[in-house]
């Protein structure tokens, strides 16, 4: 029998990464992060990327493979983790995936569309009209192509109107004629984890904590550094990145370092959302209250009743 893997979700600021890492410290098993911006090197401070200590304690797989300015697609990630999964399942090893990009856990799990490859100069160019007429308005026009998948998109959601108008561009085809076919999901047992607040206003003041603790840390300096070492704009999906966005239209003068912050909190608050609402639809989920003071306790002793055998258990 196939050994199952173990996936940890959650939103933001929920601790996800603590029970990963105490559940690999406990028995034979490797960890890949399922993050859409750990994927990218020098963005270490506000992604809250384990430090050198904590990957010396186990290594996460699936961080730090891409610069900046370079584009990684969930389907990338569905190709990396599948070979992650295989080499760690061939070593006898049970694969851990942690993190909170829902996207990436349903490529995974649930199987993704065979998408047209990412098209530079298309993007640029949809960029360059967006800077002028605004994403509502580009959300107009592929509300005109693709009403389907116009309904599904927020029309401020800059990242998959761009998608959306990239593969119609590219392909002649509309994104929803790409999501009609049946798609081949992940055939191995998964045992599911979610870390969940009991209490969202507990969750809020984490992650207005955690933010306030990234900009002492340093954030605006890391955001400056890539920024000039990459020629990073608004076009490249790494500064779209919550926290990330914001602190890039302070350095351009567009924001105040107050309200920067302020817009940057209730971004967060607003991706936590999303998440909440994408584990809501989650099927097979075993919930672990993350504003428990034992949550990591708790979460070991739930994968130890779904029949994972584990050390130093109380």
């Amino acid at each position: 029998m196939q050994r199952p893997l173990i996936a940890i979700m959650g939103p933001t600021a929920s601790g996800k990464t603590a029970l990963a890492m105490a559940v690999c410290e406990r028995m034979p098993a490797d960890l890949i992060s399922v993050d859409s911006a750990l994927v990218y090197r020098g963005m270490d401070i506000g992604t809250a990327k384990p430090d050198a200590q904590e990957q010396a304690r186990v290594p996460h797989r699936l961080i730090d493979i891409v610069n900046p300015d370079e584009s990684y697609s969930a389907g990338q990630f569905r190709r990396d983790a599948l070979a992650h999964i295989a080499s760690i399942d061939a070593a006898g090893r049970t694969p851990v995936l942690a993190g909170g990009t829902m996207l990436y856990f349903r490529a995974l799990l649930g199987g993704i569309d065979a998408l047209p490859d990412a098209d530079a100069q298309v993007r640029a160019k949809l960029d360059a009209e967006a800077a002028e007429f605004g994403w509502p308005a580009m959300h107009r026009r592929l509300l005109a192509l693709d009403p389907d998948a116009a309904k599904r998109i927020h029309p401020n959601d800059a990242q998959r109107i761009q998608r959306a108008l990239e593969v119609h561009a590219v392909s002649g085809r509309t994104l929803s004629s790409f999501q009609v076919k049946e798609r081949k999901g992940l055939e191995q047992p998964v045992i599911k984890i979610a870390l969940l607040p009991g209490d969202r206003a507990r969750l809020h003041a984490r992650i207005e904590a955690r933010f306030d603790q990234m900009l002492a840390a340093g954030l605006v300096d890391e955001v400056r550094g890539l920024v000039e070492r990459f020629g990073l704009g608004p076009e490249h999906p790494s500064l779209r990145a919550v926290g990330y966005r914001q602190i890039a239209d302070y350095l351009r003068g567009q924001l105040s370092l107050e309200q920067a912050r302020k817009d940057a909190i209730t971004a967060t608050r607003r991706l936590a959302r999303r998440q909440l609402t994408w584990l809501r639809k989650e099927e097979g989920l075993n919930i672990v209250d993350s504003d428990d003071e034992d949550a990591v306790e708790k979460g070991l002793q739930t994968l130890a009743q779904c029949g994972v055998e584990l050390t130093g258990l109380c």
